[in-house]
């Protein structure tokens, strides 16, 4: 049989049971609360900064996955929980938009970029860009470094301007394609290419390379980054954090990591 105080002991630990897991609890339903955005891997280090900000100012965070844009547009289609897609480019975009997977009045463009030639710091190479430029000789037996030429906009961006300068067919077959431009990045970062076509802005926060000549902007379709809110996503946040991505504390972050800022701030 049981005592009053043994009685009164068992739950009086059931109870401190239960607060624990209500306290364990918390945390949990706060995270599910996040903003869930979807970004173009080049984004990671200005957005990152930005999440940071609106955390500071409204004591919420918003919870980012870094990929090539073509991947988590596909994902997004797959039905992964996502409230913001920013794509490295228009097609992703509307590659979703076509699909009716965003909300079409929130689409809006938000940054521009472009593209660069980088090597290994320690490079001596110099380049002149330009219509013709022997880039097959500058890499002798190496390889150039590019997101996937199909799929990933850095690498679309980086084919486009070397069929326009006339160096795409020589150097075709030495292309390491990578899944995003991160990765291209990191290849000439290690040294396993002597060269390759990244983003100014991946460019400049990289130790690892330097930026060896920059391909005019009228050898490529321009580059933006467009922002939507998902047709699926139900979170109250994800049209604060959209549209914080737009305020003036947020042009100042993403143009001091070398982006331009394309929409007008709020």
């Amino acid at each position: 049989m049981l005592t009053r105080r043994k009685f009164g002991l068992g739950m009086m630990a059931a109870i401190g049971g239960l607060a624990a897991m209500l306290v364990a609890a918390v945390p949990a339903a706060q995270a599910e609360d996040n903003v869930i955005v979807f970004a173009a891997a080049s984004l990671k280090g200005a957005l990152d900064n930005v999440n940071d900000a609106w955390k500071a100012e409204t004591g919420k965070s918003a919870k980012i996955s870094y990929a090539a844009s073509s991947a988590l547009a596909r994902q997004i289609e797959e039905g992964a929980p996502a409230d913001i897609f920013i794509s490295a480019d228009l097609d992703w975009m509307k590659y979703l938009s076509d699909k009716k997977l965003t909300k079409a009045d929130t689409e809006t463009r938000l940054l521009g970029n472009r593209i660069v030639l980088v090597a290994p710091a320690d490079s001596k190479a110099a380049v002149e860009i330009g219509k013709g430029f022997d880039l097959a000789g500058l890499l002798g037996d190496g390889k150039i470094a590019m997101g996937d030429v199909k799929a990933v906009p850095a690498g679309k961006y980086g084919k486009a301007a070397l069929e326009a300068l006339g160096a795409w067919s020589s150097v075709e077959n030495k292309v390491a394609q990578a899944e995003n431009v991160r990765a291209a990045l990191k290849l000439v970062a290690t040294g396993e290419a002597p060269l390759g076509i990244v983003y100014q802005t991946d460019a400049a926060v990289e130790p690892g390379v330097k930026i060896v000549g920059t391909f005019p902007q009228d050898s490529h379709p321009p580059i933006v980054y467009p922002v939507a809110v998902t047709a699926e996503s139900k979170n109250a946040d994800a049209t604060a954090f959209e549209e914080y991505l737009k305020s003036d504390k947020a042009k100042s972050l993403f143009e001091a990591q070398g982006f331009t800022f394309l929409t007008g701030a709020k």
